[in-house]
Parts: C-alpha cells; sequence; structure tokens
C-alpha cells in the first residue's frame, strides 16, 4: 500500500509539473500571508503591554497599533484570496488534464478492455474518482503550503521570545503528528474499496436506466431495487468505516494539542511571576504573545492531519484513474496508409478466441473478389460478428493474417482501413445533435443536398420531415426520442453519403417493417453494386441474391454457394432456410 501511494503521487507530482511556474507564485503569496499573520500576534502582545496598570494606558501607541493592524489584516486577505486563486487554478488544471487523457485512452483502448469493464464504472473513474482527486489535491495545496509555512515560522518565533518554552513545544507536538500518520496509513485501503463500490453503483444505475424498458417487462423492479439495496448498504458501510477512521485524526491531534496549549500556559505563567522583577522579565503582553504562536504553531498539525486522511481517499481515487490511463493500449499502427481499396479481400489460416480455452474460430479460409457480396449466416454464437470484428480490426486475429488488396491489415493503419468500410449495425448509434450532423458523421463537409439525397436514398426523408425541426431537428443522446427503426435508416443515411468501396451490414433491416425494408433492399442492392459487401442476416429470404452465402458453425465455414445451390444439396443452409418457412 506504502509503494502504490509514492507511486500514485509521483505520477500527480508530473501532471503537477505542468504548472510549476505557478508554484512559486503560489508559495510567496503563501509566505507572506504566513509572515503577515505571524506578526499580528506581536503587535497585540505590545498592545497589552501598553496597558500597564490603571491610568497608566498609552492609548496613543494603541492607536497607532490598531492602525497598522488593521493595515496587516487587509493585505493578508488579499494575498491569501491570491493564494486560493492560483491553487484552485493548478488543481482544477491537474484534474483537466487527468480527465482529458482518461477520455482519450478511452479511444486507444482496445475493445477486448472495454468489452470487460462496465460503462458506469468507466464513467465513475473519469468523473467522480478525478472529482474527488481535484478536491483533495486542492486541500493540499489550500492548507499544506500555509500548514508547513506556519510551523517553520512559529517556531523560530518561539524559540527567539523564549527557547525554553520552545522546546516544551517542539517535545511534545511530534506526538500528534505519530497519531495522525497513524490513523491515516489505515485509511488508504479504506477509501479505495469505497471508490471501487461507488464504481460498482454507479454501473448498476447506469444499467438499470438504460435497460428500464427490459425491467419493466418482465416484472424485475423489486429485483433491481433489491441488487441496489445490496451495493448500496456495502457502500454504506464502507464510507462510514473510510469516514469513521479518517475523523478520529482531527478531534485526536487537537486533544493532544489542547495539551500542549495548557502545558505552555502553565509554564509560561510560571515564568512570567518568577521574572517579573529582573531586568529580563517575561510579560504577561509576550505571554500572550506566545500562546498566540503556540495555538498556530499546533493549527496546521490539526489541519495537514485533516490533509492526510483526505490526501488517502484521494490518492484511493487517482490510483484508480491512472489504472486507466496506464491500460494498455491497442498494438502499434504500421505506418502505411491504405488508400482506396478495390475490394479484394482474403482470410488465410485464421483463428481467434476471446478466452484462450476456449477456441471460437479455426483455420478459417476465404478469398473474396472485388464487388462480390457475401452473405454470413448461421446459428447464435457461430463466430458471424466475430468475423465482422476481425475484419474491421476490431480485434486482431490469434493465428493466420487478413489481407485487403494483398496486403495484410496488420500492416495498415486502422482508420485507413475502417475508412474503406461503410458499417451498419443491428445496434444502432446516434450522438448528441441534429438529424443533419448525424448523417454527415462520416462525411463533414457534405452539402445540405447530399444529406437530403442520402437521406431520400435510405428512406428516411419523409419522416425526417415529419420531425418539428426537419433535419436541423435535435434528436438527444443516443436518438432516445426516436424509433429503433428511424434511428436505423439515419444509419443507413449515414452509410448511404459516403458510399465507400466496401460495405458491412450486420442485421442492417432488423428493426425496419417489411414494406420499408423493401424499398431498402433496393437501395441496397443499388449501393453495393460494384462494392464488396459482407450481409450478416438471420432473415435468410434478404439474401438471396448474394454472390456466396457462407455458412458458419461452431466458427468454421461448413458450406458456401448461391442461394439456389445451397438450397439443392440440402445441408444445414437447407435446414435454416426451410426452419423460418415452416408452419
Amino acid at each position: 500500500m506504502k509503494t502504490n501511494n509514492s507511486v500514485t503521487l509521483k505520477k500527480v507530482l508530473r501532471y503537477i509539473g505542468k504548472y510549476k511556474f505557478l508554484i512559486p507564485v503560489s508559495l510567496l503569496f503563501a509566505l507572506l500571508t504566513v509572515a503577515l499573520t505571524l506578526y499580528l500576534p506581536m503587535l497585540i502582545g505590545d498592545a497589552i503591554d501598553l496597558i500597564a496598570g490603571e491610568g497608566e494606558v498609552d492609548f496613543g501607541g494603541i492607536a497607532k497599533i490598531l492602525i497598522v493592524s488593521v493595515i496587516i489584516i487587509g493585505i493578508t486577505a488579499v494575498s491569501q484570496w491570491l493564494m486560493s486563486t492560483i491553487n484552485n487554478r493548478i488543481a482544477y488544471s491537474v484534474a483537466k488534464d487527468v480527465r482529458a487523457d482518461a477520455f482519450g485512452r478511452i479511444e486507444r483502448l482496445p475493445l477486448s478492455y472495454l468489452d470487460t469493464k462496465s460503462q458506469g464504472e468507466l464513467v465513475s473513474r473519469i468523473i467522480n474518482d478525478t472529482e474527488q482527486f481535484s478536491e483533495g489535491l486542492l486541500l493540499g495545496f489550500t492548507q499544506l503550503f500555509t500548514g508547513v509555512i506556519t510551523i517553520l515560522g512559529t517556531l523560530l518565533l518561539l524559540i527567539a521570545v523564549n527557547w525554553k518554552i520552545a522546546i516544551v513545544v517542539i517535545v511534545l507536538t511530534p506526538m500528534s503528528l505519530f497519531v495522525a500518520k497513524f490513523i491515516g496509513s489505515r485509511t488508504y485501503n479504506m477509501f479505495k474499496l469505497q471508490s471501487i463500490t461507488k464504481g460498482e453503483q454507479t454501473a448498476l444505475i447506469d444499467e438499470v436506466i438504460e435497460n428500464q424498458k427490459l425491467i419493466k417487462a418482465f416484472s424485475h423492479e423489486d429485483e433491481a431495487i433489491e441488487k441496489f439495496d445490496e451495493v448500496n448498504e456495502r457502500l454504506e458501510k464502507c464510507a462510514l468505516r473510510a469516514i469513521f477512521f479518517s475523523s478520529l485524526t482531527n478531534p485526536t491531534t487537537r486533544f493532544l494539542n489542547n495539551i500542549v496549549y495548557a502545558a505552555v500556559a502553565l509554564f509560561g505563567a510560571i515564568i512570567a511571576i518568577s521574572t517579573r522583577d529582573s531586568a529580563t522579565a517575561f510579560t504577561v503582553g509576550q505571554l500572550t504573545c506566545l500562546l498566540a504562536y503556540v495555538n498556530q504553531y499546533t493549527k496546521p498539525f490539526n489541519e495537514i492531519s485533516g490533509i492526510i486522511a483526505e490526501f488517502q481517499n484521494s490518492l484511493a481515487c487517482a490510483g484508480r484513474v491512472f489504472d486507466l490511463i496506464e491500460a494498455e493500449t491497442e498494438t502499434q499502427d504500421s505506418s502505411e496508409v491504405l488508400g482506396e481499396a478495390a475490394g479484394n479481400v482474403q482470410l488465410d489460416g485464421v483463428s481467434f478466441s476471446y478466452v484462450p480455452e476456449k477456441p471460437l474460430i479455426e483455420n478459417l479460409n476465404l478469398d473474396v473478389k472485388a464487388g462480390q457480396r457475401i452473405a454470413i449466416v448461421g446459428p447464435t454464437g457461430c463466430g458471424k460478428t466475430t468475423l465482422i470484428n476481425l475484419l474491421m480490426r476490431f480485434y486482431d486475429v490469434k493465428e493466420g493474417k487478413i489481407s485487403v488488396d494483398g496486403k495484410d491489415i496488420q500492416s495498415i493503419t486502422r482508420h485507413s482501413l475502417r475508412k474503406n468500410y461503410g458499417m451498419v449495425l443491428q445496434d444502432t448509434w446516434l450522438s448528441d445533435g441534429t438529424v443533419r450532423d448525424n448523417i454527415r458523421m462520416g462525411k463533414p463537409d457534405a452539402t445540405d443536398e447530399e444529406v437530403v439525397a442520402a437521406a431520400k436514398a435510405a428512406h428516411a426523408h419523409s419522416f425526417i420531415k415529419r420531425l418539428k425541426n426537419g433535419y436541423d431537428t435535435e434528436i438527444g443522446e443516443g436518438g432516445g426520442n426516436l424509433s429503433q427503426g428511424q434511428k436505423q435508416l439515419l444509419s443507413i443515411a449515414r452509410v448511404m453519403l459516403i458510399l465507400p468501396p466496401m460495405l458491412i451490414l450486420d442485421e442492417a433491416t432488423s428493426s425496419i417493417d417489411t414494406r420499408t425494408e423493401m424499398k431498402i433492399q433496393e437501395a441496397f442492392a443499388k449501393m453495393m453494386m460494384g462494392r464488396t459487401s459482407f450481409i450478416v442476416a438471420h432473415r435468410l429470404s434478404t439474401i438471396k441474391e448474394a454472390d456466396v452465402i457462407l455458412v458458419m458453425k461452431d466458427g468454421n465455414i461448413i458450406e458456401q454457394g448461391k442461394h439456389d445451390e445451397l438450397l439443392r444439396r440440402g445441408g444445414f443452409y437447407s435446414e435454416l432456410y426451410n426452419s423460418q418457412f415452416a408452419h
């Protein structure tokens, strides 16, 4: 745990290093704030000594001291405000950089990582953990700088005023530091568990909200509440334990510091009484000044002890964010760029599995000529979507190779490969923005006329015109205010706009009514003309015109040929096809 703390702290300091020019300025204002704060008790002590007795009060001297005190208090307030402003800038800038790096990392992570993590848990790391981390960082900057400087400054002044009393303070104060360290070192794991559980709860809430229709359809409301209550109770226990132990720090150190204050007051009073008639008398004003310094000396220890507890929480959160930032990215891209592909695709001895001990695709061979329409059919879990993932390099093959126009796709950049594919999936994705923006996603510089033409080709134009603001209608996150069929039509229009040399249609018409599907199939037929196309379909009636139908089972191609040819063979494809039309 200690090692993890130090490693995480080094990473935090690297981020702070970007704003190192602000740190000396913050330290300068911290020095000024502390110096003026420490000078004030001297003035107060002098003012007290000017009140010698009845009829012996130096009102003129006291008035001067009061004027100087007011000026000092004003300068201190401005200095403290400037220091806080700079510290805010450092803390929130670092949080911005960490958050940006975490989000940027997600864009470079392989799907194999994202597929094994819940969305809510990742969101919690980027938002909640980074926020908690920045708050702890801000607390550290604001109180740690001034705290350390105050301790050093008051210690020097205590020695200057009365070295004997200073020794009493130096001997007794470390007790509070020992207690703070003892408690703080045991709260890190508790805060880490709290952070993990909070991420689990965020993931659960995200899942429940996203699947609310399904939960209601299966009357699983009570089960969802029970599951949430279980996680919520665990979070409560984690939070209470972490807060309980961390909250022990402050009152414990305050108790010890009050003992120090009482000891100094007693010891100082004895010295004042015993030396009142001597030439080196220890005055009441000096004792008052000394007690103020003791109070200021012990106060930072209380604050630092609180910072230690909070910093444990911050480091635990920062550790989770850094785990994401340092997660292994996709394998390094080659520098070779694939231009506009002709569309020849070859698979040579391709093997792949998501889990090493569970083989999925083994020794798969395929030779697709440019312009061919390849339909991929088979039972659920046979590897159809996995094959698409491999073609797009969402996952890399374990053995063998996939080539486009004779070039191994692992030897070219992912961006240039994917630019040659147009993809329409069963699970549609729309961003927060207008209809027009979503259609333009693959071609941001497309004209309005091109957007409308693509929408018409996808048979989306008519429903778009019925929307409140037509193509300028804001559709919300995930296209929440559109039907599933409408979202799919927009996804098709998006591909119609760019018309790349190769197409992947994975259940592209699954959410569209039969009448519209017939029109879309006609549009697809025109779109696929001269383009290499991979079509994943469960409704076999939609792939009769494919040039080659690949029948997959258990990760292997067991049959391939045209529709009529496969039916005549009476094999597995024939069984699949007839089962869809059996009465």
